[in-house]
């Protein structure tokens, strides 16, 4: 086994290992560079893993698990796929000979629930850990009670900026080892107090003029909240007419060709724009420069209000740390703040769990469905608010889903078969009884993606008119359905990719959304295959049952009914 002598981890190899043979968990703290997520793996297996079982690799993103499964595979010679392949939704790239797999954490998450002890692991490496999200909350609370049945499988929690301390104490004093990163000096620019009338795709202009100025090569990366302001970002951008610049998008709504692009080499000067997903694990090559908005897009659940939202909040000291990183990994850089070191001084130090910011109903229904101790006594690093549980076990008893003992019901069974909230899942249930099984299907995987139809900013009139097309005056569900038949009808089965891409463009159709929702509602309908349940693969009705299909919609919704 051999690793590159410019990666800090390499000097640690003999310790990592050492500690590999000695614990069960181990808590890796790596810096941004310093070759944790591609090299750990490899020690994993150096370490005598690997050999009764597979070695699993945990990922938040996509991306990320695509793209360090196809470096890892190259590193140890093998074809993607053999000894080295990766399984996202969707996408399922290992085979029987596949012994390091990557996989995002909700694959973990689906696994569990058909094999209690992971029988299939010997080891499991948790990645980018800080991120804290209700996958990886969950995750970690299971690993530490799966560990006693299991002292064969051997754990490796890893991140970048995590209070170390905090995770060592939740595993019982787990060993903890420290990688510095691999980083050039960076310099920290804070630009002056944007006036009122200046947005923020004004101030990233300002800032990559700046950038333009100094005369220096290297690429730009840009860190702004979500799709909606790079696409802002972008548009202003390419109306400048830099010779030999390129604009990238980077967001995880993007198709896998799109995001890979940015890991081609090119002659032209690049300025990616990208959302946190560039936060962590991605190493995106000959960034000299960051331009930091301080901006991400949160979701949060009021358990008063009942209400999930996403908001635009100023990032924690830890992900700005992590931004920053990006920079300095070839070359000394520079980044550049779009606020001044105050605000950064008052920023959170880290950002908080996803646990304590959302809704916990379907987390409770997936732990009665393994058999998992009751929440408020399962083990959280960070144990979710009195509020938030009573919420999650009212709107499960609201749905059915729990009796009043908040024991299990069939119902609940039903619902928690099915990749949903449980808000719609319930909706799901109740159109098999209602008969209008096939339009819930195309609803519900609706509900659970980001809305396909877009309004660019300079034809958002005639894109408006092209989606009305579909509308119905008495429901937007409706609508939905609407949307459907016509994307099935004029890019459906047997459609060429290059077709439906052309019907999606000329429609203001985002393609990527699009075929997630198909992919999504062949998900559902395979659950009710499973089950046994007819209908599901039925066309949808020519005469639509307007009262049926919102009887199902109301189902999921008791408490935003209105008399």
């Amino acid at each position: 086994m051999s690793y590159p002598a410019d990666l800090p981890i390499t000097a640690r190899v003999e310790a990592i290992t050492t500690a590999l043979g000695a614990h069960q968990l181990l808590i890796i703290c790596g810096d941004t560079g310093s070759g944790k997520t591609t090299q750990l793996p490899k020690l994993a297996l150096q370490a005598g893993c690997g050999n009764t079982g597979r070695i699993g690799i945990t990922q938040p993103r996509r991306l990320a698990a695509t793209s360090m499964a196809q470096r890892v595979a190259s590193e140890l010679g093998c074809r993607l796929g053999t000894a080295v392949g990766y399984q996202i939704r969707f996408d399922d790239c290992t085979s029987t000979q596949t012994v390091i797999k990557f996989m995002t954490d909700g694959i973990l998450l689906a696994e569990i629930g058909q094999d209690r002890d992971l029988a299939q692991y010997d080891a499991l490496i948790i990645d980018e850990a800080h991120e804290r999200s209700l996958n990886i909350d969950f995750i970690l609370g299971y690993v530490k009670e799966l560990l006693p049945r299991r002292p064969d499988l051997k754990v490796v929690i890893s991140s970048a900026t995590i209070d170390a301390g905090e995770f060592s104490r939740f595993f019982d004093s787990a060993p903890v080892i420290a990688i510095e990163g691999r980083s050039f000096p960076v310099q920290d620019v804070f630009r002056p107090e944007p006036n009122e009338e200046q947005d923020l795709s004004a101030q990233i202009l300002e800032a990559v003029e700046w950038i333009k100025t100094r005369g220096e090569t290297g690429d730009i990366l840009v860190f702004l909240p979500g799709e909606r302001e790079i696409r802002e970002a972008a548009d202003l951008l390419k109306g400048q007419c830099w010779p030999e610049v390129e604009i990238l998008p980077l967001f995880a709504r993007l198709s896998m060709a799109e995001q890979q692009r940015i890991f081609r080499k090119s002659r032209e000067r690049r300025i990616v724009l990208a959302t946190n997903v560039a936060e962590t694990s991605l190493t995106i090559p000959n960034i000299a420069y960051v331009v930091e908005s301080g901006l991400v897009r949160l979701s949060r659940y009021n358990p008063y209000s009942h209400v999930q939202a996403l908001q635009i909040e100023q990032v924690s000291q830890a992900s700005a740390r992590q931004r920053r990183g990006r920079c300095g990994r070839i070359s000394e850089g520079i980044c550049v703040y779009l606020y001044d070191k105050d605000t950064l001084d008052k920023s959170p130090p880290y950002t908080d769990p996803e646990i304590l910011r959302s809704s916990l109903a379907g987390v409770i229904l997936q732990m009665k469905i393994l058999g998992l101790p009751p929440i408020e006594r399962f083990s959280f690093i960070n144990p979710p608010p009195a509020a938030l549980i009573r919420e999650g076990y009212r709107s499960l008893r609201n749905l059915r889903a729990l009796d009043r003992d908040d024991q299990l019901t069939a119902l609940g069974r039903a619902m928690a078969a099915f990749p949903l909230d449980p808000h719609l899942s319930r909706m799901v249930c109740q159109a098999k009884v209602e008969g209008v099984l096939p339009e819930l299907l195309v609803i519900t995987s609706f509900l659970s993606i980001r809305d396909p139809r877009e309004r660019p900013a300079d034809k958002q009139l005639l894109a408006d008119q092209t989606h009305q097309q579909w509308a119905d005056k008495r429901s937007d569900f409706i609508g939905i359905i609407n949307l459907w038949r016509f994307v099935e009808n004029g890019g459906g089965r047997g459609a060429s990719q290059s077709r439906l891409r052309s019907l999606c463009r000329d429609a203001f159709l985002n393609y990527g959304r699009m075929r997630e929702w198909r992919n999504l509602r062949s998900d559902l309908a395979d659950v009710c295959r499973s089950m046994k349940w007819k209908g599901s693969d039925g066309e949808l009705s020519a005469d639509l049952s307007y009262d049926a299909i919102h009887r199902s919609v109301l189902s999921g919704l008791p408490t935003h009914i209105g008399a």
